[in-house]
């Protein structure tokens, strides 16, 4: 009797996990949909030629400006060349650009902010002055001053998108390395004479990367922004470099006639920005339990 209700029971257990399985994915279909396009635009970064094998800088001139269809996804361009090719090559060049920017915008934001919060009076006063000064200025503007210093390309698109987020990063960890100074742990740890650096990484680390973690995330998707207007320009790669950016400015002449030239790179962007926003959410809900 027993061994058979230890039977039953065991085969309901897979019933009841695929049941909270499609529970979960009804109650969190945007945040699955979102990290669907998050996966397939990096996979079309990392091996473009597997989800279009042709070459993005030829064409067929007969086939110039021919919409969306069948043999062409996103269309064809003024001069013959598969659009959906273009955008999927273009990939890689403009995430290299917004991962990079992001990383330096991370690397020396998060060490700003490390430094005033953990010395605090003088050094945290005059850095945090100088925080909200350049969050008083549009990252666009001060993007755009910076690249007018450095002169026009993909790399110096990522150092200027970058910088602009020096701040925001910088605000974000001064923020929670004070909050968690203030901890009775961390009190404890300083009282016991623990030293200063392996307080600093056994305890303040580890409990303020959560909210900075989120940032990194929304960043990515204003960085995909910044570095696409920055290209939209013609601060970034030139053409024929099928950056998306780039893809956008050289549609904004046929707009009139050939709506998809800007259209489908444009709903590229903005599907990944949105996906990005909508996973950031995700992770700030977690780190808010």
């Amino acid at each position: 009797m027993s061994e058979a209700l230890v039977l039953r029971e065991s085969s309901a257990l897979p019933s009841i996990s695929v049941r909270r399985a499609g529970t979960w994915l009804r109650a969190n279909i945007g945040l699955v949909a979102a990290g669907v396009v998050l996966l397939l635009v990096l996979g079309w970064a990392i091996a473009p030629s597997v989800f279009a094998s042709g070459d993005p800088l030829s064409g067929v001139p007969a086939q110039k400006l021919r919409g969306p269809s069948g043999e062409h996804w996103f269309g064809t361009d003024n001069l013959g060349r598969d659009l959906y090719t273009r955008v999927v090559h273009g990939a890689g060049l403009s995430l290299t650009a917004t991962v990079s920017a992001v990383l330096l915008g991370l690397v020396f934001g998060a060490l700003i902010g490390l430094v005033a919060g953990m010395a605090g009076g003088l050094v945290d006063a005059a850095i945090s002055r100088i925080i909200d000064v350049l969050l008083s200025i549009p990252e666009l503007l001060l993007s755009l001053a910076t690249i007018t210093v450095l002169g026009v390309g993909t790399r110096n698109v990522a150092i200027a998108v970058g910088l602009s987020l020096v701040a925001r990063f910088a605000r974000v960890m001064r923020g929670e390395v004070l909050r968690v100074r203030q901890a009775p742990y961390v009190e404890a740890a300083f009282a016991s004479g623990v030293r200063w650096h392996t307080v600093l990484f056994r305890h303040v680390l580890r409990n303020a990367y959560g909210p900075v973690a989120a940032l990194v995330v929304v960043d990515f998707g204003v960085s995909v922004l910044a570095v696409s207007s920055l290209s939209f320009l013609g601060f970034g790669a030139v053409p024929p470099t099928p950056e998306w950016g780039t893809l956008i400015s050289e549609g904004r002449n046929f707009l009139a006639t050939s709506w998809w030239f800007t259209t489908m790179p444009g709903l590229v962007i903005i599907a990944l920005v949105l996906s990005t926003q909508r996973i950031a959410r995700a992770l700030h809900k977690d780190n808010a339990r």
